[in-house]
């Protein structure tokens, strides 16, 4: 193999090359991405960047020196526009096409957006061309664009109360920023973390002064004259600014028509393989995971950079290819909460306390699936305490063997 192709600039593809160099692949590494700047952390931009304890020159992955000694052909600024399998090429914006022996595609997410937003198709799907009136936060563009328009005295309307917008909220509150947070669900982040965690959460965004409505619908984003946003109901939210954080779509749209099978993202089996000589990496790809006997799209970092890894070996020792079968990890700050979660959340069908207490706010729930242990979430817990629980998710542990007779807290 002479020629490798990474498509997408950030961590999965990064990690990809990285690897694929650390394992002594010599060939030509062409690493395409449609934003201008070398591969950067994306985290921090909810975080440091949007609370000003940053500057954008903090956030790249690697120093130029480092990236330089990998020996890649960078194609940076410049968009994937179709695949041909048959040919073995990836056409670009500019015209140019790029063959290729072996393929990652780690292309990442776009932000949804909402009707009304004056972002090209109003759908709602993020197709459009970027120009709207409401603020997303996917990019470091979009960070530092937010950034100035936060402080004392301004008003910012938050829609979604996920982990983004909540991050968000946090940081602009931090700043001096009256906040209003709306969210559709009666408890926000309830799927995924169960009711009663989430309403743990909800409550540090009330007692930091936070306007956090759920059981909201919000219609569109207003006109420009009124600022804000409209509910179903007809209701104005007013603000200078607006964030929509409402979940993304997989950038899967540059490869309709090749052949690859599409769905919520790109289809890939136990290796992360979507064809021969083909792997999905990062928030793009949707893979089996055996761990857990499930297929699922993650869009955490730490998942990013594993399975950048772990497609570059599987590319170039395809007799020796390893199933792909992580534990999941990601994390979040809010205010003074440092919450971290390992595991498979979503679908649980029972959480317990088994550390701590939730009115402290500081505690370890475990969440069951089946008979098994399928996940972990700590805030404000000693590290050894959370690695122990880790490890009774990574072996699928027992349920009933683990926990024991600890009083479920509720799902």
């Amino acid at each position: 193999m002479k020629q490798v192709v990474v498509v997408g600039g950030s961590a999965a593809g990064l990690a990809a090359a990285e690897t694929l160099r650390r394992e002594g692949y010599e060939g030509t590494i062409t690493l395409i991405g449609d934003e201008p700047y070398h591969p950067y952390d994306r985290p921090p931009l909810s975080k440091q960047i949007l609370g000003g304890q940053w500057e954008s020159d903090r956030v790249p992955l690697r120093a130029p020196a480092d990236l330089d000694a990998l020996g890649l052909d960078l194609r940076l600024g410049v968009a994937a526009t179709g695949l041909d399998l048959a040919g073995r090429t990836v056409a670009l914006a500019d015209g140019a096409r790029v063959p290729y022996e072996g393929l990652v595609i780690a292309t990442g997410v776009r932000p949804r957006r909402l009707p009304g937003d004056g972002n090209g198709d109003g759908n709602g799907d993020g197709n459009g061309d970027g120009g709207g009136r409401a603020h997303v936060l996917r990019t470091l563009d979009d960070a530092l664009a937010l950034r100035d328009r936060l402080g004392p005295g301004r008003r910012l309307a938050v829609v979604g109360a996920g982990f983004l917008g909540a991050e968000a909220a946090a940081v602009a509150r931090g700043l001096g920023t009256e906040v209003t947070l709306l969210e559709p669900a009666p408890v926000p982040l309830a799927p995924a973390v169960g009711e009663r965690v989430g309403r743990v959460l909800a409550q540090a965004h009330h007692d930091h002064g936070v306007d956090l409505r759920t059981g909201v619908m919000v219609a569109e984003v207003a006109e420009v004259a009124d600022g804000g946003v409209r509910l179903a109901d007809g209701t104005l939210v007013e603000a200078d600014e607006v964030l929509v954080a409402i979940g993304s779509v997989p950038n899967t749209g540059w490869l309709e028509g090749s052949g690859l099978t599409l769905g919520d993202g790109l289809e890939c089996d136990e290796y992360s393989a979507a064809a021969p000589d083909v792997y999905g990496a990062g928030d793009v790809a949707r893979w089996h995971n055996p761990l857990f006997g499930t297929a699922m799209r993650i869009e955490h970092r730490t998942n990013a950079t594993e399975q950048g890894m772990a497609v570059a070996r599987n590319l170039l020792r395809p007799d020796e290819r390893r199933p792909f079968a992580p534990v999941p990890y990601f994390w979040s700050d809010q205010y003074d909460l440092r919450i971290q979660a390992h595991g498979h959340l979503r679908g649980h069908e029972e959480v317990a306390i088994v550390e701590g207490a939730l009115e402290e706010r500081k505690f370890l729930a475990v969440y069951r699936s089946g008979d098994r242990v399928a996940g972990v979430l700590a805030v404000g817990m000693p590290p050894k305490a959370i690695r122990t629980w880790r490890q009774a998710v990574a072996t699928r542990a027992a349920w009933r063997d683990t926990v024991g007779e600890l009083v479920p807290e509720g799902a």
